[in-house]
């Protein structure tokens, strides 16, 4: 048994190879163990309650696993894009060059809405413009790694590049956007006469077995805060699956339906998940008839555009700044909505 423990210490290559092939062993069982588990409960399979549990018995361990994979394997990437590191790679760059690093580099790093306030100050005083600190600031909640491997496991991959795509085209433009209007006198005071500080980058090395542990710490972390809202989430697509009529989305999340795209953007907005709660709900919209751009500009403002981001973003812009700020990213957002629409 302690060789087992200490196998990621001392072979961590032949504990990753191990791992993954326990991971895919289990997934492919999930289907069947579901149908056994619902079969074994008090309750038709075909009634609408037996259909929701299923959808919960199957997507609960589905997105647990998925999760767990894409932030073990980021956790491990990640340790190559320090706070450190990213601000030394972002500070000095030209707007427009920069703005494409920093939604690029969005995608990459582990940082969510709860690291906001010091993120956005290590990269004002690393001298970072501060356009180039929103496109990075949209992109990595928005365009990270957990929503493009869940879109791409449940949708596939031209679902998940149209997300790429379009989430990175948002946090560039806006970013671009926000940084032309020159709007530095609308952060609070104390940040602006913060003294500038000069942004290095770290040299330390870290074995394979020094970044599985980096990992095991990432897993940790973000699983274990999010679990909550991934339960919640399918809890309510399960609802969604079992119970909502085939088509009855359509009527109002429809492609037809021309304000749909900037309604369900304003009630994303006052809510707060991440992309692994939400993508279960996305999930059960799609397959009782809502239009995927309608769906996926939803998604969009739930996670780019959070009422508690904003909250803690108060604390170092002043009001007009963070009105600008949703302004522009919502704009972009529904502009994404009517072009999935319309092209899918």
């Amino acid at each position: 048994m302690n060789r087992l423990f200490s196998l990621p210490n001392k072979q961590p290559l032949l504990f990753l190879i191990i791992a993954a092939s326990i991971w895919l062993a289990l997934y492919q069982v999930l289907i069947p163990l579901s149908e056994l588990i619902v079969q074994n409960l008090p309750v038709e399979r075909n009634s609408r309650l037996g259909s929701a549990l299923q959808f919960f018995f199957y997507d609960t361990p589905k997105v647990l696993m998925l999760l767990t994979a894409v932030v073990m394997v980021m956790g491990m990437v990640n340790s190559y894009f320090t706070p450190e590191r990213t601000r030394a790679l972002l500070a000095g760059r030209h707007e427009g060059v920069a703005n494409c690093m920093a939604a690029s580099l969005g995608i990459v790093t582990p940082f969510c809405s709860c690291s906001a306030v010091p993120l956005f100050i290590g990269f004002v005083q690393a001298g970072v413009p501060l356009g180039v600190t929103f496109s990075f600031l949209i992109s990595a909640p928005m365009v990270n790694e957990v929503a493009l491997t869940l879109l791409f496991a449940m949708f596939g991959w031209k679902v998940a590049g149209l997300y790429l795509m379009m989430g990175l085209m948002i946090a560039i433009i806006s970013g671009w956007v926000i940084g032309r209007l020159n709007m530095e006198e609308h952060l609070e005071d104390w940040v602006r006469n913060m003294p500038k500080v000069s942004a290095t980058l770290d040299d330390a090395s870290l074995t394979l077995a020094d970044r599985v542990q980096t990992g095991f710490a990432s897993v940790r972390e973000i699983v274990g805060k999010v679990w909550p809202y991934i339960l919640v989430g399918i809890a309510i697509g399960a609802g969604i699956h079992g119970y909502v009529p085939e088509d009855f989305m359509a009527s109002f999340m429809g492609k037809d339906v021309w304000w749909a795209v900037p309604v369900s953007v304003l009630i994303g907005v006052p809510m707060y998940t991440n992309a692994a709660g939400i993508i279960p709900i996305v999930e059960a919209l799609l397959a009782k008839g809502a239009a995927l751009g309608t769906v996926l500009a939803f998604m969009m403002s739930v996670i780019a555009l959070s009422l508690p981001e904003m909250i803690i973003l108060r604390k170092v812009l002043k009001p007009r700044l963070i009105a600008t700020f949703i302004g522009v990213v919502a704009s972009g957002i529904i502009l994404v909505g009517y072009v999935f629409n319309a092209v899918l």
